[in-house]
């Protein structure tokens, strides 16, 4: 357990950058899931849509550090893929 004062402040702040993160990150899936609903659906329109919507929110979540950079690029082409498949 933290005795320091300085211990007691940084057990302080994680929780705070704790709880901060859970919520970005649960967007972001929000988001994302969002996107695989509308291709399970079969509707290119709102995939699309949905996507363009998931793209910022996902490259912010690698900015924040809540994604690695190349998982975050990683996830946006493989449903950028996958939306495309669907109009061919």
């Amino acid at each position: 357990m933290a005795n320091s004062p300085s211990a007691k402040k940084r057990v302080r702040q994680t929780a705070r950058r704790t709880e901060v993160n859970k919520a970005r990150r649960s967007r972001v899936r929000t988001y994302i899931r969002k996107v695989e609903e509308a291709i399970a659906a079969g509707d290119q329109a709102a995939a699309t849509e949905a996507l363009r919507a998931a793209q910022p929110e996902i490259m912010r979540g690698a900015n924040k550090g809540i994604l690695h950079k190349n998982t975050a690029s990683r996830k946006v082409s493989r449903l950028h893929h996958r939306v495309k498949a669907m109009s061919a």
